[in-house]
């Protein structure tokens, strides 16, 4: 009896096993034809994203380009996506490339979303409204104001004070990069704000200023690596909450009036689009630097209102972020990084990119205006996120002309991103001078002067690093006077 159970297991194991072997032969055929082909589902995580040691590449590793090809993503940091072939196994490749002493880091190319949430219903007050702008809908953006009841980020007070943005103590303008959907660059409240590479001539296909992009007009399409413009409802919210023209009787009114917005669409689909997208940012502003202004743009911060929930951005699998951060913060630009839309503490469960360790990204989380987090959900921590700000029931431009009330992180983010540009124009001479010569200093400086000035609330205590809600009148008080001494 023992004989025939043994007889019939072998006989059962081996008809599983020819079973196993005729769907592989399957997955591996249908694999084989899709190699080398864009895949938008799947096969994404199948692309390893690398940094080499100089002079190294996945040949010198010893891989076949047969079984694993090589594009750069930012050539000037060895930055590549490698795109495996389907039948190697991802995980294995992932640990060998980490282990070879040629590789900086080696993690896969995860998705990323935008963080978007619902509405609740808030305005200003009558005086709030008397003393801003003559826009129509000003009196729906309660975040633009300041009361005991309504903590907005104090923007009436500062433009009566100091301006209302633009040009920095140098004349030279002031750049936010929006790294987003896209943002509607032709919307009637904010074509006047947006950014224009005057070097460039539009639809020629030739690079006409030499900075190695093709047509980047008013920036650059993260997803095609094109100057191809791009809009979305989100881009377009973002960019108003940001720069929507002030005070020119049309819908709204952004932090900063004068300000410029590049359009760099590439915040959702993979982590390469965003470091495609990023990199472009970080060229314009070397260029800017290295040509003292004459070419390039001078951009300042940049907004980034999306991420991957739950993942630990300090660990080996994402590495690439901190790196990007990090090198967009040398050349002085700090980036505002919307948190996550759950009310989860983001110190104990991560998040990228609001869990990352560089200090020149500035993380934000959502304040409703009774000046508590927003309860439809908000990520918090008091070591990871630094700062709240409005982000509840936000109106602002949207695609199509008009304006569109939302709430999320992603709505906060864009006042800080927005708050960065307002007090770079507002800025000493000697912070200005800074940004210059030290730009990484100037940028840390501008951070800790936000932080130090934000409204304080109880409950944002053991909630933030700041303990507050952004102030840029308070911050004013501090850029303009920084490096005068008493």
């Amino acid at each position: 009896m023992k004989s025939l159970l043994y007889v019939g297991e072998t006989i059962m194991k081996a008809m599983i096993a020819i079973a196993i072997l005729s769907l592989s032969c399957q997955v591996m055929a249908s694999s084989f034809d899709n190699f080398g082909q864009t895949n938008s589902g799947a096969a994404d995580v199948e692309d390893i994203i690398i940094k080499f040691k100089s002079n190294t590449d996945v040949q010198s590793l010893g891989y076949n380009r047969s079984l694993m090809t090589q594009s750069p993503i930012i050539q000037d940091l060895n930055i590549h996506l490698l795109r495996l072939n389907p039948l190697l196994n991802v995980q294995a490749i992932l640990t060998e490339l980490r282990n070879n002493p040629n590789v900086v880091y080696a993690q896969l190319d995860h998705k990323v979303t935008p963080r978007q949430g619902t509405i609740e219903p808030t305005a200003l007050s009558t005086e709030e409204v008397s003393a801003g702008p003559n826009d129509p809908n000003f009196s729906e953006q309660w975040s633009m104001g300041l009361t005991s009841s309504n903590f907005g980020i104090d923007a009436i007070n500062a433009w009566m004070t100091y301006g209302t943005g633009g040009k920095d103590a140098d004349n030279n303008d002031i750049v936010v990069a929006v790294v987003d959907g896209g943002v509607q660059i032709s919307h009637k409240d904010l074509v006047d704000n947006i950014w224009t590479n005057q070097a460039e001539i539009a639809g020629n296909g030739i690079d006409d200023d030499g900075n190695g992009y093709i047509d980047d007009m008013n920036g650059w399409n993260g997803y095609s690596n094109s100057g191809a413009q791009k809009s979305s409802g989100h881009g377009t919210h973002v960019a108003g909450t940001i720069g929507a023209k002030g005070d020119n009787q049309n819908q709204v009114a952004g932090v900063n009036w004068d300000v410029k917005i590049m359009n760099v669409p590439g915040s959702s689909g993979n982590t390469s689009v965003v470091l495609t997208a990023y990199k472009y940012i970080l060229d314009q502003k070397t260029l800017w630097l290295e040509t003292n202004g004459a070419k390039g743009a001078n951009i300042v911060s940049t907004n980034s209102s999306f991420g991957v929930d739950y993942a630990d951005c300090n660990s080996s699998n994402y590495a690439a972020w901190n790196d990007i951060y990090n090198e967009m913060g040398k050349v002085g630009i700090l980036s505002a990084a919307a948190t996550a839309n759950a009310n989860v503490n983001i110190d104990q469960v991560g998040d990228v990119p609001t869990g990352c360790d560089s200090p020149y990204l500035v993380t934000v989380t959502n304040n409703q205006s009774d000046g508590k987090r927003s309860r439809i959900g908000a990520g918090y921590g008091q070591t990871k996120i630094d700062l709240a700000a409005p982000g509840t029931n936000i109106i602002s431009t949207w695609t199509g002309g008009g304006t569109r009330t939302i709430s999320g992180t992603s709505m906060a983010t864009p006042h800080v991103a927005g708050a960065i540009a307002f007090l770079n124009s507002i800025a000493s001479k000697p912070l200005a001078d800074l940004y210059k010569t030290a730009p990484d200093v100037a940028a840390l400086e501008m951070k800790r002067m936000i932080m130090e000035t934000v409204t304080p609330r109880p409950s944002m205590k053991t909630e933030t690093v700041s303990g507050g809600i952004l102030n840029i009148n308070a911050a004013a008080a501090a850029v303009t006077t920084f490096g005068l001494g008493n």
